[in-house]
């Protein structure tokens, strides 16, 4: 029984259609069954829902297209673009620019940015449903009470497309939004991970030096982010620049020094780590961090040096 497994790094690489393009003639051809690791819990909710781009007179765009191609005004629900992003530069500068931004979120942050602030309940406090990268629907209710005069996200919204005069928006209850989605038999006839795109040779050439990004387990979401124990871990360590000895020898840098790293318009300054588990030519940093959220992209060429 053979199977290949295509996970976050893959997901969220700016070629990401042709490496699952590419991993699905390899499955063909040594018979070998493919799959796809979600990055969150709920990511096949989102498109269950109906929570991306769509075809046709109410066409919308994608998270990278709604930072490079910058909007009037955003409405962001329970993230902080400077770390749940692909690319923090753009989506911090777009955010910047805009005329108006609205923030829902548990938290008070992007006060640089936003225009106004609505405070929303986070999921404990709320109740919905998750769907697994398996099709499977687990529904939840909140453990307690929305603090103070807090809601629920949906109820927001709800109260938003209402004012607004946007269809869709007349749910009354958490049952109603439930019953919007597939029934728990249809998920599973909805789910697949085929591909119709063509291989195709990559336009550029690979640079001397590129990054790969993962974002690490306490640093995933803005809860994670504020729980001071969970700070306190092994897990939450700063991030390194991590290589293997190869690529240290090559660029004159010793195990355990400072380095200095640039991508796009941004650059860190890291300690430099030899690991034998990163290929020759390529540098490993994480993502989500303070210190690495002014690097562009999660995947891409990168310079290093001796800081």
């Amino acid at each position: 029984r053979k199977a290949i497994l295509l996970g976050n790094c893959a997901g969220q690489h700016a070629e990401a259609s042709q490496l699952l393009a590419l991993a699905q003639a390899l499955a063909e051809i040594v018979g070998a069954r493919l799959g796809c690791l979600t990055e969150a819990a709920n990511s096949v909710g989102g498109y269950l829902a109906g929570a991306l781009p769509r075809s046709g007179a109410d066409a919308g765009f994608n998270a990278r297209t709604m930072f490079a191609d910058a909007r009037k005004a955003y409405v962001l629900l329970g993230a902080e673009p400077e770390f749940d992003c692909a690319n923090p530069v753009a989506a911090r500068g777009a955010l910047e620019k805009a005329e108006f931004v609205v923030v829902m979120s548990p938290f008070r942050h992007g006060t640089q940015y936003a225009d106004a602030l609505l405070p929303v309940s986070p999921f404990t406090e709320s109740a919905g449903t998750f769907v697994n990268c398996e099709g499977r629907a687990q529904s939840f209710n909140g453990v307690v009470k929305p603090l103070g005069e807090t809601r629920p996200a949906w109820k927001v919204l709800r109260v938003l497309g209402s004012l607004l005069g946007l269809p869709g928006f007349d749910f009354e209850s958490i049952e109603d939004v439930r019953k919007s989605l597939p029934a728990a038999a249809d998920i599973a006839a909805k789910l697949g991970n085929g591909s119709r795109v063509a291989i195709a040779t990559p336009a550029t050439a690979a640079s001397a030096l590129e990054r790969i990004a993962d974002v690490p387990i306490h640093f995933a979401d803005p809860l994670a982010r504020r729980a001071r124990s969970l700070q306190q871990t092994a897990d939450a360590r700063p991030p390194r620049a991590r290589m293997s000895a190869l690529t240290l020898a090559q660029h004159g840098v010793a195990d355990g020094a400072q380095v200095k790293v640039r991508q796009g318009r941004g650059e860190a300054v890291l300690t430099a780590v030899a690991d034998p588990g990163v290929p020759a030519g390529v540098i490993r940093i994480a993502a989500a961090h303070p210190s690495t959220c002014g690097l562009e992209g999660l995947s891409g060429p990168i310079t290093v040096e001796r800081a």
